[in-house]
């Protein structure tokens, strides 16, 4: 199961005119439980790019980073502070944790 954390904007139209667009970070908090075991939260980012009026969407998940809601919130919280992508998820993860 996954639920919405929270989006940033990443450029605006000034910045379109200079040759960059706009981008759309969305956090969301995984949680993965089984019958008789804690459950285990994750995070998946997705980032939608807005290019010459086409829409690219990438997303990485990645799962069992915290044992706890508010750990997990705080992680995600970091993330978002410093806008990391889906590409350097891993990366940031690593520094968190």
């Amino acid at each position: 199961m996954k639920t919405f954390f929270d989006s940033i904007f990443i450029g605006n139209n000034s910045v379109q005119d200079e040759g960059e667009y706009p981008i759309k970070l969305e956090y969301f908090k995984t949680i993965k439980t089984e019958e008789n075991v804690e459950a285990k939260y994750g995070i998946e980012i997705v980032i939608t790019e807005f290019i010459n009026g086409k829409v690219n969407i990438e997303s990485k998940t990645i799962d069992d980073i915290a044992n706890t809601s508010e750990e997990i919130n705080r992680i995600i919280t970091i993330l978002k502070n410093n806008e990391v992508t889906p590409i350097g998820i891993e990366d940031a993860i690593l520094e968190i944790t």
